[in-house]
């Protein structure tokens, strides 16, 4: 089974940054989007100045909700990121702007069908030939663009997956990860609320839930006989 990536979202503090990395996150997100995670640039820096000293530290993600272009591409370029995550109505002329390689978010509603979601991802595809987009499914929610903590129908995941590989965000956390690897074999699995206790990032759930994603695809691998 291929390695299953897993990134930690929302971070805000340097030691929760550090024991992401640590725990062996292979990516962690900063949001930009206005929100209760919401950091500034300023603060994004100091984030990532916190991982200067390790040997190997996680790709870094700046999330954003329909902002302009000019002001992305500034703060991925200030702050040193990696990848940036687009989470709101942006199109494939919107991505192909961007000056890092874009995780395009495709919203899952009550009734999104699979061919929704390959034609969404198809379209983006065509739009930025030329840009590097992957593709992350998440809960789709009226009145929020991510971070509900709501779960969707992971038959859809499972089913867009055996076409395409997609990240799979919405509701996960230590207690249920390991089933949607099972399951649905993602490229990688996001997490925000699901490590969180009272609002906050909490270090034995980050923890906890980079290891029950590892053991999940050990129990794979062994049912595989590898």
């Amino acid at each position: 089974m291929r390695h299953v990536n897993v990134k930690m979202c929302g971070l805000q503090e340097e030691e929760h940054v550090r024991v992401a990395a640590e725990a062996g996150a292979d990516y962690v997100g900063f949001v930009f989007a206005p929100g209760r995670r919401q950091v500034t640039p300023a603060r994004a820096v100091r984030l990532v100045e916190s991982l200067v000293d390790l040997p190997v530290r996680p790709a870094l993600v700046g999330v954003f909700v329909n902002e302009s272009h000019e002001r992305v591409n500034t703060i991925l370029e200030t702050c040193g990121l990696d990848f940036v995550q687009l989470s709101g109505d942006e199109d494939g002329g919107y991505c192909a702007r961007m000056v890092r390689p874009v995780m395009k978010c495709i919203k899952v509603f009550p009734g999104t069908t699979v061919p929704d979601v390959i034609r969404q991802i198809d379209s983006f595809r065509r739009s930025c030939s030329d840009q590097e987009v992957s593709f992350l499914l998440d809960t789709g929610h009226a009145a929020a663009h991510g971070g509900t903590g709501m779960t969707f129908d992971w038959r859809t995941a499972c089913d867009v997956g055996s076409l395409t590989p997609v990240m799979v965000a919405g509701g996960l956390d230590c207690g249920n990860v390991g089933a949607l690897v099972r399951c649905a074999r993602p490229y990688g699995v996001d997490v925000s609320s699901g490590v969180e206790l009272d609002g906050r990032k909490e270090p034995s759930l980050i923890r906890a839930f980079v290891q029950a994603v590892r053991q999940a695809e050990q129990e794979i691998e062994h049912e595989n006989g590898n």
